[in-house]
């Protein structure tokens, strides 16, 4: 269980929905069944009646997409459902059509054999913790179905890939066109196969596609933004000006210069944020999170540009951008939501908006994030059976203040429980790589001999 859930006394809703591996519970057929009619029970008893439900490629998505919408309609709320789609693209259609509420299926950047279902309100907006409570106290109820006069309707929507791509090309300037632009998209056999590379070619770039052939199970299977590896080749292959890798359900995007040198998250948001900042655009600053490099925090306090750091994780990122009424905010993972355009990460438009000062400079990619200069940082994962209690061990603390010592105010460590997956992440940022390594390896075993990691699966 993690800390997000312990602090809202949820069981089953972590920081992004509920997730877990396909046929164990929570994302069982029963399980999805009884959620759908809570979630129908809670919706349908402050007035609502219609609910759309999106998904990505996923082999398992057609079996709770069925169950979910068998316990919404059991409940008397009405279902369309929509061909696999980005999730900013249900949050997108959920504000469109008045629906009162979007669910997703989608287990985003993770194997196919793990799926999960995230929800959005009537705004595009993810569900306070209060209605997630809500819900989960709902499903302790028995499940009765209402009356058959009373029964939700069920459709289907033809056209919504398209309303998304007008969408996405709506988020730029009419004029703003690709021409001349050789891209590679990378569609990581995900939601966004049938949808990024019309969006591009649309706008006029000579687009070359790769992980567009889903069959189910392939998604995030060596590429996409988890393995932009695949992506960075492509671009050097094509001789592409640039290259852009989504994640499975096309709220990520990591990006490649002509040079196939990646460029992550970090280096995005200090992209767009001094572009918006130099054109007007830029009302406040920029929200990152607690694994955010030191080196992007360090390039905007040197164009004056403000920033603050969340915890991981698009809510609390979403949060600290509400407090502070800021546009702009993301992860080094490549969710980058730009608030003023929409309502959550959006993968296709974070790109364009990297795009955008690429043809109105003239200035390739690499020139663009020069301004910049990231510290080298490690990241290990420990299996954990308990993650959460990790930070309350004496050794770890110890440990981490000796290596605080020894950075000397020169870099960062952190040490935290994922909010996805039962591990702990170690990070280590500095000046020195081999220093950074090292310490973080060190770190890496006082977790693992503390007596709360797990053997690796």
């Amino acid at each position: 269980m993690n800390s997000d859930r312990l602090k809202n006394g949820r069981k089953y809703f972590g920081t992004d929905g509920i997730r877990g591996r396909v046929g164990e519970h929570p994302i069982t057929a029963e399980f999805c069944l009884r959620l759908g009619w809570a979630v129908g029970k809670i919706f349908a008893s402050e007035g609502s009646r219609l609910v759309l439900i999106g998904k990505d490629t996923r082999i398992s998505g057609y079996m709770i997409e069925s169950v979910l919408e068998a316990g919404l309609v059991s409940a008397g709320v009405d279902v369309r459902l929509l061909t696999p789609i980005p999730t900013p693209a249900v949050a997108y259609l959920t504000r469109t059509f008045r629906a009162d509420a979007g669910i997703v299926i989608s287990a985003s950047h993770n194997r196919y054999d793990d799926n999960g279902i995230k929800f959005f309100d009537s705004r595009g907006n993810k569900l306070p913790d209060e209605m997630e409570l809500a819900i989960e106290q709902q499903m302790e109820a028995p499940l009765v179905t209402v009356r058959s006069s009373e029964l939700g309707k069920v459709e289907r929507l033809e056209d919504a890939r398209g309303r998304y791509i007008e969408f996405c090309k709506g988020t730029v300037d009419r004029r703003f066109r690709l021409r001349g632009l050789k891209v590679v998209v990378d569609c990581v056999n995900g939601s966004t196969y049938a949808v990024a590379p019309r969006v591009f070619s649309e706008l006029g770039a000579d687009v070359t596609v790769i992980g567009a052939e889903p069959n189910g199970m392939n998604i995030n299977e060596g590429c996409g933004s988890t393995h932009p590896e695949a992506m960075a080749e492509a671009v050097v292959a094509a001789g592409a000006d640039v290259g852009i890798a989504l994640d499975g359900d096309g709220d990520r995007v990591i990006m490649a210069d002509g040079d196939g040198r990646i460029v992550d998250g970090d280096e995005l948001l200090y992209i767009i944020a001094s572009h918006w900042s130099r054109t007007g655009r830029l009302s406040g600053g920029v929200v990152g999170t607690v694994m955010t490099n030191l080196g992007l925090e360090r390039a905007l306090r040197q164009g004056r540009i403000p920033f603050a750091r969340a915890d991981v994780g698009d809510r609390y990122v979403l949060e600290a951008m509400r407090d502070r009424n800021w546009p702009l905010g993301g992860e080094s993972s490549g969710h980058i939501v730009c608030s003023n355009l929409t309502t959550t990460g959006d993968g296709i438009v974070s790109a364009l908006q990297a795009l955008v000062p690429m043809v109105e400079t003239g200035k390739p990619l690499a020139d663009l994030k020069t301004g910049m200069t990231k510290l080298p940082q490690s990241i290990v994962s420990v299996a954990a059976e308990d993650p959460d209690s990790v930070s309350g061990c004496g050794a770890v603390a110890r440990a981490l203040g000796d290596v605080e010592a020894q950075l000397d105010g020169r870099g960062r460590v952190l040490i935290r429980p994922s909010g996805t997956e039962p591990v702990v992440r170690v990070m280590v940022e500095g000046e020195d790589p081999d220093l950074v390594a090292g310490h973080a390896h060190a770190l890496a075993d006082v977790v693992r001999s503390s007596g709360q990691a797990a053997a690796p699966p």
